[in-house]
């Protein structure tokens, strides 16, 4: 299973988010912090918006803000939010001999591996990655958040 590259990107800045708090981070600030391209995550960030996941403060001290507390955001929407619905594989029923009736066996197979990639990515949170990132350095939700505001 291959996602895109801002997928991860808007994992990322989600937890940086989360730990800004109530202070808005302007995509030019995040972009600086991860070394990406303004344009490039604020593409990601629009994405976002539109999920209702971060939302756009504007003006002088604007930026973005998370729109719903970490344990109300599943990595699933964040991917769905990055890389859309669709479905990573799509049969286009290559069986020879004309109309089945039965729904291919390998479209079956990719279907029911895809259903439980999906299930354990919406399993997941962004509170329960915070926690990962504690657990593993407690340190850094207050680092990110003295570089970010």
């Amino acid at each position: 299973m291959k996602m895109a590259e801002g997928v991860e990107w808007a994992l990322h800045c989600c937890l940086d988010l989360a730990w800004a708090g109530d202070t808005p981070v302007a995509a030019a600030r995040l972009a600086a912090h991860h070394g990406l391209p303004p344009a490039y995550l604020t593409k990601q960030l629009q994405a976002l918006g539109r999920a209702g996941i971060v939302r756009s403060v504007p003006g002088p001290g604007g930026g973005y803000l998370l729109d719903r507390p970490p344990h109300a955001v599943t990595v699933m929407d964040v991917v769905t939010a990055v890389d859309g619905p669709d479905p990573a594989f799509r049969c286009t029923e290559i069986r020879p001999d004309g109309p089945h009736t039965t729904r291919c066996a390998i479209d079956t197979a990719m279907h029911r591996a895809e259903l439980a990639w999906r299930r354990e990515l919406a399993a997941r949170t962004l509170a329960d990655l915070d926690a990962d990132v504690r657990r593993a350095d407690p340190d850094a939700p207050d680092r990110t958040r003295a570089r970010l505001t």
